[in-house]
């Protein structure tokens, strides 16, 4: 395989999904090398291109529907719309699956198999597709035939009720800033989609994949979650704080917050010293974290003291050569201006002929490889815009396309390609 192509060059995703989850898989997978076949609705498109502002600024100034949401999930992927409640849309997915590795959705339970492309209906015809299916609960039980939502999810599967400030500071649950449970289950998803792609070169079979939100949220809350089987206790907000270690919080520097992650009595002694009170790694309620977890009030308050006396630069200079684990609680601006950021590659600029600029910037992908990369190929596409493209490669002449088009079966993107909002 040539070094610069991806690790799934020459795989071919269906994508029939939208939001956020499912986007979120397809674009990994893109990323990663596959061709991605975005499928959206005629006339509609996804959901997030929507959900703004902030929109693209169009080549002439204008806004656009192509929102910084959207855009979140969408790279790599080429824009194929069309009426899938037409038989003549269902007969275009079917000819796309008998090609497909991967097929993807997230409609409500049911409304795949309504519409004649769940994966019975693909599997008749390509036995070898890997189908995953992504819902709020999941195919069976009795809350399957409910929407999925992140925040809900958040709120059902406890996680809600570990984030933020305790009552007694007058906090509250809280969900997490982004949709965490949408981009976990996309992730899960893509996970089990490439596992049962190791499966079928053994078999020569595709399978069905059932993943939800509140499935996914569940298997995330981790080392709280465990603690709560292992014990019965029900796991309490804590705000920045760590539920077994100490100190682990976000402290007042003498100009803005710190962070402090200390993890051992060794780290604690030395974060004492450079604070200038060495004595208070020798203090009885503190020699161990088992001990500073016991006090903590006490052991927070005292470290509190010490941060106010150096400021957030000063500490960083101190802390990081004497191995303690400390950093800057940073903007999301001042995160992307981080050396580090910069360095690895956490932000894209692609060529983008539908916004003023002529680019459009996206959050680089966090994998590495040594042999093989990821591949920044093509920006979010507009609403359609391959229509025509895909459906000729799939065998559709230019008079069936016209027809198509005509009929309201398919929509191809207009000349501008985006559209005002």
């Amino acid at each position: 395989m040539d070094s610069r192509t991806g690790p799934l060059q020459g795989l071919l995703v269906l994508d029939m999904s939208r939001i956020l989850a499912g986007p979120s898989a397809t674009q990994l997978l893109g990323d990663l090398g596959a061709e991605v076949i975005k499928i959206e609705r005629a006339g509609v498109g996804d959901d997030t291109r929507k959900w703004g502002p902030p929109f693209v600024t169009g080549p002439d100034g204008e806004t656009t529907t192509e929102s910084a949401y959207y855009l979140a999930a969408n790279r790599n992927k080429r824009s194929l719309a069309l009426d899938l409640a037409a038989p003549e849309g269902q007969a275009i997915i079917h000819r796309i699956a008998a090609r497909a590795d991967f097929a993807i959705e997230n409609f409500k339970v049911g409304d795949a198999a309504r519409y004649g492309v769940d994966y019975a209906a693909l599997s008749a015809i390509n036995p070898a597709i890997i189908f995953a299916s992504i819902t709020g609960y999941g195919q069976t039980g009795p809350l399957a035939h409910l929407a999925g939502y992140d925040v809900l999810a958040q709120a059902r599967g406890g996680i809600m009720s570990v984030t933020g400030e305790p009552d007694s500071a007058g906090g509250s649950p809280m969900k997490v800033g982004v949709g965490i449970a949408d981009i976990m289950t996309g992730m899960y998803t893509a996970v089990a989609m490439l596992a049962a792609l190791e499966s079928r070169r053994a078999t020569g079979k595709g399978q069905a994949i059932d993943t939800s939100l509140f499935d996914c949220q569940l298997a995330w809350l981790a080392n709280l979650g465990t603690s709560h089987l292992l014990t019965g206790a029900t796991p309490g907000r804590l705000g920045n704080g760590h539920p077994t270690i100490v100190p682990y919080n976000a402290y007042q520097a003498a100009d803005g917050p710190f962070m402090f992650a200390v993890g051992n009595d060794r780290q604690f002694a030395r974060l004492c010293a450079l604070g200038g009170e060495p004595e208070l790694a020798h203090d009885p309620r503190f020699t161990t974290n088992a001990a500073r977890v016991a006090n903590r009030e006490a052991c927070d308050a005292a470290v509190a003291r010490l941060a106010l006396r150096k400021t957030k630069a000063e500490w960083a200079a101190a802390l990081d050569p004497a191995g303690v684990p400390a950093g800057p609680i940073n903007t999301v601006a001042e995160a992307f201006a981080e050396p580090q950021a910069i360095a690895r590659g956490a932000r894209v600029s692609q060529p983008y002929a539908h916004s003023e600029s002529g680019t459009v910037e996206t959050i680089g992908n966090p994998i590495k490889y040594s042999d093989t990369e990821v591949t920044y190929r093509r920006p979010p596409p507009v609403r359609g815009e391959h229509t025509g493209e895909i459906l000729a490669e799939f065998g559709y002449s230019a008079a069936e396309i016209d027809d198509l088009a005509a009929r309201g079966i398919v929509e191809r993107a207009a000349a501008t390609a985006h559209e005002a909002a």
